[in-house]
């Protein structure tokens, strides 16, 4: 297990970036094998303009990750964090890191963000993608990924983890990311059964239904229980399904431009209705 740590530990950030091409890719074949919808989800305006919001998001984690070594090094000599006051095995600690980083930088950070307006309108872009596949999952914009890594970063002060597990963390989302967000059109017995434990395809694609109550629902990234727990759980029939939202420009869902000033030129015109 600590070889196993170890091997995070030394991560560097051109492994991530391979990573992530591994799994953008792996997730671009599989839902071409299968696709959920077809017609205009490989057109080069939707695949160039997500590309682009992924180069942004990959800039900020890396100036991010170097802002913060001195928290893991403060965390490291002080024993700081809920972790610490415990004497577990690596993996169950492991274990529950995880399940912690999802509840706090995903299902807590993601339920924010739809509630509360000003980040909302942040994350109106990520939302009015008219065509969700595989490169919607990094669709966000800068101000969105910021708020969203100031809960990951919370987690790690709570639990006072240790790099190598935020790291594993870390590898894990981008893989689950791409998966929930592709494209591909499971069993629906097989997205059923899965969506009991992770967030399925189906699970996520109601999330992206463009009016309310799917696109409140469905808040997690790996796991499902905290949508199960908190009732933000919901399973429906796909073919119901439209992308996008009602107060933004569909015809404008791949617009680099429009969608960089979205948050700002939105003049307050977002619907939440609770």
């Amino acid at each position: 297990m600590e070889n196993f740590i170890g091997f995070f530990e030394d991560l560097e950030s051109w492994h991530k970036l391979v990573w992530i091409v591994v799994c953008l890719t792996g997730a671009l074949s599989i839902e071409s094998l299968r696709p959920l919808f077809k017609g205009g989800f490989r057109s080069s305006a939707h695949t160039k303009t997500n590309l682009v919001f992924l180069a942004t998001l990959v800039l900020i984690n890396v100036t991010v990750g170097a802002l913060t070594v001195g928290l893991f090094i403060w965390i490291e000599e002080t024993g700081w964090g809920l972790l610490n006051m415990v004497e577990w095995p690596i993996w169950l600690e492991l274990l529950v890191a995880v399940m912690a980083f999802d509840l706090i930088s995903q299902y807590i950070a993601h339920l924010l963000v739809h509630r509360v307006k000003f980040l909302w309108r942040i994350h109106l872009v990520h939302h009015s993608d008219t065509k969700v596949d595989a490169t919607t999952g990094t669709r966000l914009h800068p101000l969105d990924f910021l708020s969203r890594e100031s809960f990951a970063i919370l987690a790690v002060f709570i639990l006072g983890a240790p790099l190598a597990f935020y790291i594993f963390y870390r590898i894990l989302t981008i893989a689950f990311t791409y998966f929930n967000h592709s494209n591909v059109g499971l069993p629906l017995s097989v997205d059923k059964a899965i969506s009991w434990v992770i967030i399925s395809p189906n699970t996520h694609k109601f999330h992206h239904h463009f009016e309310e109550p799917w696109t409140d629902r469905n808040f997690g990234n790996i796991f499902s229980i905290w949508d199960r727990v908190f009732g933000t759980f919901a399973y429906g029939d796909v073919d119901k399904i439209k992308y996008g939202l009602d107060v933004t420009d569909d015809s404008k869902s791949d617009d680099l431009a429009y969608q960089m000033m979205l948050p700002i030129k939105n003049n307050g015109r977002t619907k939440i209705n609770h």
